[in-house]
């Protein structure tokens, strides 16, 4: 299998390269150059104990054919997916769940395609005598988990960028308190400025002498493939149960969690609908309404994760779904503000008694918004993309009770912190990572 860059100016890669590379040098994306096409063996990956790196195995070995990492691909997937991802009905005949994805280490999706990332690299062999530095911007959840993939693994070096004041205070304590080798980086300005500086960092060519950069954003190929599993374990159960195909609901942000169930359908897993679910950053459902991409500034909302208004991998959906009538065929869009955020996350909780996040609510609010006669059709799936106690603030006074905290999370309150404060500059960033 070989990668070639969005913008279609590199060389083609093989999955290690590209996956140290991170962002192509040509500033664009890795997507795979071809797809395979299989149907994985029933009862595989359904929910079932143990079957999680099994199928992940199945799934991802043709993207890994052929490269140094290959044979061990069941020792990755082993070490990342040791924790479950289950699928909670919330009406008795299954036409609504929601898909749990934060019982990992961070409680947040993130977790699974950055223990991957973290997984693969250090069984890389290194000749070069330069350090492998990780570049990281993060809206509140993707920092945290590679800080926690990669803290401590030797010969490699993070840098988590986030922005002041932006993210709520349980994610900002996981972005500054690890030390060693992750700094943190809080910078004075949005998500959007954090991203920047990170795609210019891999073009500076002062950094580049110092160490050898690669990311650990959903630019990465490594954290994005992994992210297509719970998506094949997801809809493998649902058509395993009711007999049909699973629709998606994503809260979508940077568009690398969408992207991931869309090349999941693609390489024929059993689903159908995919509906992006957005916060009050609209440039993605404006580009449905209207055909033409416009990036603009990202504004703070209650779901802080999903602040972006330039997303990265819209180059990946470009790459394959190329013009405006093919993405409205096959996905749909809408935009939810704070204020029906605040009113789902109360609802949900009357009414399921499930406790959202602002991010999952999102997702929830989308999904009650679709005309009654599209909701009734199908097996339609919640994506839960973080644990509510990230945000207690936001969550408990809407809902009337404390949110228990996982014992994960309640550690990182242990540890001390540590972080710098720079300027949405370059030249601050250079000045601290060399």
């Amino acid at each position: 299998m070989r990668f070639a860059s969005t913008r279609g100016k590199t060389a083609e890669l093989g999955f290690s390269e590209a996956l140290v590379q991170g962002l192509a040098p040509d500033g664009g994306l890795y997507v795979p150059l071809n797809w395979p096409s299989f149907t994985l063996p029933r009862g595989t990956g359904e929910g079932r104990e143990g079957a999680f790196p099994q199928l992940a195995n199945q799934l991802l070995a043709p993207f890994v054919e052929d490269d140094p990492l290959a044979a061990q691909l069941p020792a990755i997937t082993a070490e990342a997916f040791d924790f479950p991802a289950p699928l909670v009905p919330l009406a008795g005949d299954g036409s609504l769940s929601v898909l749990e994805l934060f019982h990992g280490p961070t409680a947040a999706f993130k977790d699974f395609g950055a223990r991957f990332l973290a997984a693969s690299l250090v069984r890389l062999p290194r000749h070069a005598p330069r350090p492998l530095k990780i570049l990281v911007a993060t809206s509140g959840d993707t920092g945290g988990a590679v800080a926690a993939a990669f803290f401590e693994k030797p010969g490699i070096e993070v840098a988590v960028l986030f922005p002041k004041g932006l993210v709520s205070p349980t994610q900002e304590r996981q972005l500054i308190c690890w030390g060693g080798n992750v700094q943190s980086f809080a910078v004075r300005g949005t998500f959007d400025d954090c991203q920047r500086l990170v795609k210019e960092a891999f073009l500076d060519a002062q950094l580049r002498e110092h160490a050898e950069l690669s990311s650990a954003n959903s630019i990465n190929l490594g954290r994005l493939l992994p992210q297509m599993v719970y998506y094949a374990s997801a809809s493998l159960q649902t058509q395993r149960t009711y007999g049909a195909k699973a629709s998606f609901v994503i809260p979508s942000g940077n568009l690398g969690n969408a992207v991931a169930c869309i090349w999941a359908r693609k390489l024929g897993l059993p689903i159908d609908k995919i509906v992006l679910a957005h916060n009050a950053n609209r440039t993605v459902p404006d580009y449905f309404a209207s055909g033409s991409f416009q990036p603009r500034a990202s504004i703070a909302t209650l779901a802080s994760a999903m602040d972006v208004g330039n997303p990265s991998n819209f180059e990946r959906l470009g790459n394959i779904l190329p013009d405006i009538s093919s993405v409205r065929a096959e996905l749909s869009t809408d935009a939810v503000d704070d204020a029906a955020i605040r009113a789902r996350i109360r609802t949900g909780f009357k009414q399921y008694g499930q406790i959202w996040c602002p991010h999952t609510a999102v997702a929830a609010e989308a999904y009650e918004r679709m005309p009654a006669e599209q909701r009734s059709t199908g097996h339609w799936i919640l994506v839960a993309t973080a644990h509510p106690a990230k945000f207690r603030e936001i969550v408990e006074p809407l809902i009337g009770r404390e949110v228990a905290v996982p014992q994960t999370l309640a550690a990182l309150f242990a540890r001390p912190a540590s972080c710098t404060e720079i300027a949405a500059d370059l030249a601050a960033l250079r000045e601290h990572l060399n």
